[in-house]
């Protein structure tokens, strides 16, 4: 009975056809899970302490932390229960969580104009609006508009994109207080703290068990590393960067890894349902409403297709035309994402470019996905034991995926203006804006003037002529706004 299983396992994931094992399926989905496992203690810091309109916060209480627990379990039961849908429906290695960047925006600008369930039920709008567009086909033939080259250029983007993520959340770049230069080595020019050297000890080890082709490097090198942080703190009790008494630029970036003093606690999904779909409307306008709901769309239309391609490509899993198989499930099951995270009242869940450490693990199958899903779903009660990983231990990984799809540069036509500027614009804005959104709109637009400017507007896709259309009001919203009153 168990052989049958195991086989049937292996056919339903194709594993074995994809040339991965469960083990190695097994080790990427964890892996996955430990590189993004920040969103559960990172999208309550980011959500929590702001209040709406009205004054009120995300979770109810005074806005002094006691709301954070409520959003951090409902941030992990959403991910963990979409992850394993796509896991289960796509078959593709890819999870999804709270969508950092949408999170701050909605705290930071439309919680300005509404209250916290009608933010939540714009985002819900979002969703739906989406999950429509691939229903009818629209969002998977705009994804096959897009130019092969084009798709390299975006994966190779992210890979920087996610570099420049691991440097900065590792405290080994840093942004500058002052002066012209935006970001530095370290605090001052100069690596200062333990944390630091947790990063830097984790990253050469998972380099050098790569090099040496050991099975699950990464996992090794994170794991490692975590427990060389446990003793760290417990040694020198260094603290966190931030906290009442200020910055401390020695200190751990988000989590403190201690152990806890409790492993387990029932989690609270009291979030879920508080939303309302067409309040925000009265409550800050149409006009305001609707430039909220198309920045959270072309946002989530366009981060996704560049994940997705990205994530196919490392996998090995893209067609010549760079696009990935099941690319409509994966769409489908994404769009639906936006919806639970609306639902859940946590912000729009998307798919998260971290699951290429998963990928430089070995994850080639949805099986990868169902394994971080389950992990998400048991964090909801194991939340302190998530908390003892640090950014510092997770961030090496990303660094040698940022490598490895760096890679794909090679492949681009460097000797074609019309291609290679539309390609430099995507790969540098999208780590240079923290947006993979705004690299793929000025690669797009970019890409549409120089075809036009060449006499070669014929060879455009009709779909890319309205995509970069609607990148040119995705970037002109705020002058709209003003013009229009």
């Amino acid at each position: 009975m168990e052989g049958q299983t195991l086989i049937n396992l292996d056919q339903y994931f194709r594993i074995s056809s994809r040339n991965s094992s469960i083990s190695q399926e097994v080790r990427g989905g964890l892996v996955t899970f430990l590189t993004m496992s920040y969103i559960i203690v990172l999208n309550p810091l980011i959500l929590g302490f702001t209040p709406d309109i009205d004054g009120n916060y995300l979770g109810g209480g005074p806005g002094d932390g006691s709301n954070l627990p409520i959003i951090a379990a409902t941030t992990a039961l959403v991910a963990g229960v979409l992850t394993i849908a796509m896991g289960a429906i796509a078959n593709f290695p890819l999870a999804l969580a709270t969508g950092l960047g949408i999170n701050a925006f909605v705290a930071r600008i439309a919680a300005e104009y509404m209250t916290w369930q009608e933010v939540m039920g714009l985002i819900v709008l979002e969703g739906l609006i989406i999950t429509v567009l691939v229903l009818t086909g629209f969002r998977v033939a705009v994804f096959k508009a897009i130019p092969r080259q084009l798709k390299i250029a975006i994966s190779v983007g992210i890979g920087l994109f996610i570099a420049l993520i691991g440097l900065v959340d590792s405290g080994f770049v840093r942004r500058t207080e002052n002066g012209p230069v935006p970001v530095e080595l370290g605090s001052g020019g100069t690596l200062v703290g333990w944390p630091v050297v947790v990063f830097v000890v984790g990253l050469l080890l998972i380099a050098f068990l790569y090099a040496r082709k050991v099975k699950g490097a990464i996992l090794i090198g994170v794991l490692t590393a975590t427990v060389l942080a446990v003793i760290v703190e417990a040694a020198f009790k260094i603290g966190p960067s931030f906290s009442a008494d200020g910055y401390n630029p020695r200190g751990w970036n988000l989590n403190i890894p201690q152990l806890p003093d409790q492993i387990a606690k029932l989690p609270n999904f009291s979030l879920l349902g508080q939303f309302d779909i067409f309040g925000g409307f009265v409550t800050a306008g149409a006009l305001t409403a609707i430039l909220l709901v198309f920045t959270l769309l072309i946002t989530d239309f366009f981060d996704t297709m560049g994940t997705m391609t990205a994530i196919g490509a490392e996998a090995g899993l893209n067609d010549a035309e760079g696009n990935p198989a099941n690319a409509d499930k994966i769409l489908l099951v994404d769009s639906l994402a936006a919806v639970a995270g609306g639902v859940g009242a946590v912000s729009s869940n998307t798919s998260y470019i971290e699951s290429a450490s998963g990928v430089g693990e070995g994850a080639r199958t949805g099986l990868a996905s169902i394994v971080t899903g389950i992990a998400f779903l048991l964090a909801t009660f194991l939340s302190p034991i998530v908390a003892i990983v640090p950014y510092e231990a997770a961030t090496p990984a990303l660094l040698l995926v940022g490598f490895l799809m760096m890679t794909q540069i090679k492949d681009i036509d460097w000797g074609d203006i019309t291609i290679a500027l539309p390609a430099f614009l995507t790969i540098i804005l999208m780590p240079f804006t923290y947006s993979i959104a705004v690299g793929i709109g000025a690669g797009f637009i970019t890409y549409t003037v120089l075809r036009v400017a060449t006499g070669r507007a014929k060879q455009l896709h009709p779909l890319m002529w309205g995509v970069s259309v609607a990148f040119l009001i995705y970037f002109a919203q705020e002058p709209i706004k003003l013009l229009l009153g």
